[in-house]
């Protein structure tokens, strides 16, 4: 029921598909480490860390864009965009997310090739791996894991860069004046990388991932899959037996080389299975078996199962940007950009002025000396520039209101109050509304303007408590 876990010592390959994994491979951690370094000017009043979640503030930035909390629409668009993504990916070219780009297949091959570096390639890993423990080998394990402690600590630290002013952050760290959370959550993350990408590896793609048990669901006879031609690979032989009887052999001399350069150890000829996760790998290693025997590449190759019965067939398999341009994958792109071109629309229309109103509960309402009403409220004055702003705050719809507030006396009450705001900030002010004697409980609008060329507004409905004698 439980099958002992076997070591994955998988081979160096060079190729097309290992080329690209490369370029991943530079390319991925290279963004999670550089970003929280890069810096965006967004003028004297907001940080200027390209990319920052500030928890204190309540903000998201990632260059120009600057997330508030009311707008977390925004977020939950770019993760719509993010599954409509790996649907699209995986309807069209299988598991590619989980081969070049998932993290963890990433940081596994990072690792992988830490093992090259420190113990050789697969032959002289395996041999270590079987051989006794003596000093030189607990030298090479001492060293080997003392570099993935390292890669765990770069990972970690990077994370909790993003959460403050990484300069500052880093140099805290190491004075040891950081807060406890940074300690503490750089540790567990260095934990994790090292447990998940240097020990575990495979088995978190393989029990742990829901991902490949997901995906099963969205894969049909046109997705291209890395897939190994049996009609054309069966029989197996060696090459000495394949010249004795050559038509009794098929191309697959049986040399296991798929089998070596998988990062999860599985075998690419018993078919699509949950621990392929179309690296492609095999591909570059059967193409240069067949190149060294002189046979024709691609017994090993990324085909659809629709293609593959056709070339069974004797048929001629379609391009493959036909087999990617379907009707499917053409859905799940047109959702995809009109998804992102919706949240461009409103990141481009989003006005940069809010209000919110909330009135006091108890009392509603108080009776003043002359006869009039006057109800309290809670202002939130939202200020979305990274620049200090006035605007004008007024009542509407309320016949014979005033306004004054906690910083404007009663005696200054008008229709009208001005109302200073610090530049990205939210500003809660108290404001009384007074009206005369006989209003009545009615609907009104605090209006909120501001003086500067964008002119921008805001408006908040909202309830003018009196006492039920009064109501129309």
């Amino acid at each position: 029921m439980y099958e002992k876990r076997a070591a994955v010592h998988n081979k160096r390959i060079d190729g097309r598909f290992r080329r690209f994994k490369w370029a991943m491979m530079a390319v991925t951690p290279g963004i999670y480490y550089a970003a929280p370094w890069l810096r965006w000017d967004r003028g004297p009043y907001a940080p200027d860390q390209a990319v920052l979640v500030d928890v204190a503030n309540r903000r998201f930035y990632m260059f120009g864009i600057e997330i508030w909390p009311h707008e977390f629409y925004f977020v939950a668009g770019l993760l719509v965009m993010a599954g409509l993504g790996l649907f699209l990916v995986t309807s069209a070219v299988g598991r590619a997310w989980c081969g070049y780009a998932c993290p963890q297949t990433v940081w596994t091959d990072l690792f992988q090739h830490v093992d090259r570096f420190v113990d050789g390639d697969r032959n002289a890993r395996m041999r270590l791996d079987a051989a006794p423990w003596t000093w030189g080998k607990v030298a090479r394990r001492a060293f080997k894991w003392t570099i993935y402690l390292a890669i765990g600590f770069a990972t970690g630290g990077a994370w909790v860069l993003y959460f403050a002013d990484a300069p500052t952050l880093w140099r805290e760290f190491f004075a040891g004046e950081a807060a406890p959370v940074a300690y503490v959550t750089v540790a567990i993350l260095t934990v994790l990388t090292v447990t998940l990408g240097g020990f575990m590896r495979e088995q978190v793609c393989i029990y742990m991932c829901p991902w490949p048990r997901i995906q099963t669901a969205m894969l049909d006879e046109k997705s291209l899959i890395v897939t190994y031609k049996d009609w054309r690979g069966e029989p197996r032989g060696s090459v000495k037996k394949a010249e004795k009887n050559p038509a009794h052999f098929g191309d697959c001399i049986d040399c296991r080389q798929c089998v070596a350069v998988c990062p999860t150890g599985i075998d690419i000829r018993e078919g699509p299975q949950v621990g392929c996760i179309t690296c492609a790998l095999c591909i570059d290693a059967c193409d240069r078996v067949m190149a060294d025997v002189g046979r024709p590449r691609g017994l090993i190759d990324y085909a659809t199962l629709e293609d593959c019965e056709a070339e069974a067939r004797g048929e001629k398999p379609r391009s493959p940007w036909r087999t990617i341009l379907r009707p499917r994958t053409l859905a799940y792109g047109l959702i995809w950009g009109a998804v992102g071109l919706s949240l461009l629309f409103a990141l481009g229309v989003r006005s940069h002025t809010g209000l919110t109103v909330s009135p006091d509960r108890n009392p509603p309402f108080m009776m003043m000396s002359d006869g009039g009403l006057r109800n309290s409220y809670t202002l939130k004055l939202r200020n979305m520039e990274s620049r200090p702003r006035r605007f004008r705050i007024a009542v509407e719809g309320l016949p014979g209101a005033v306004l004054w507030s906690d910083t404007v006396g009663k005696d200054d009450a008008a229709k009208a109050q001005i109302i200073s705001v610090p530049a990205d900030q939210t500003r809660t002010m108290r404001a009384y509304v007074a009206a005369p004697p006989g209003a009545s409980a009615q609907d009104f609008t605090f209006r909120l303007t501001s003086l500067d060329q964008q002119h921008e507004t805001a408006e908040a409905l909202t309830h003018f408590s009196a006492p039920q004698g009064n109501s129309p």
